[in-house]
């Protein structure tokens, strides 16, 4: 086995550590969404080929027909390209496109705080507090 084969595998094993099946996000929109993030944060470039359905599913042990879903609805917004017999690639992108998908994330990722937060009984000051303390950035209102 070559040094880039193992190299590849344990990046594509870490792109795929937040996939967790006790989520209430159905498995295919985290698969996707994960791709898109990669895309829109350049850890994927256009061209680059996806793993296999076969492959990815056997890593995540899900039912290849997960990854079919996640991969075609990536295909629908854009993100990749199917190749018949040939896998699944990413498209090109411009970069409104790629800062489109990370201001998505990013509000995605205030509501999931904003969520546990509230469940905690954490309010937006405390929130605000501890934003300013790890970032050394307030918080505008």
């Amino acid at each position: 086995m070559s040094m880039g084969v193992v190299a590849v595998s344990t990046e594509q094993l870490c792109m795929w550590d937040d996939i967790d099946p006790r989520r209430p996000t159905p498995l295919y929109e985290q698969i996707a969404a994960r791709v898109r993030v990669a895309i829109a944060a350049g850890d994927l470039n256009a061209g680059d080929p996806l793993p296999s359905v076969r492959k990815l599913a056997r890593e995540l042990r899900v039912n290849p027909a997960t990854v079919v879903q996640a991969y075609r609805d990536l295909a629908s917004d854009g993100f990749v390209e199917l190749r018949h017999g040939q896998g699944s690639f990413v498209q090109e992108m411009s970069d409104h496109l790629k800062d489109e998908e990370r201001a998505a994330r990013a509000h995605q990722l205030v509501q999931r705080l904003l969520a546990d937060a509230a469940r905690l009984g954490i309010g937006t000051d405390e929130l605000a507090s501890a934003f300013h303390t790890e970032t050394g950035a307030g918080i505008r209102e």
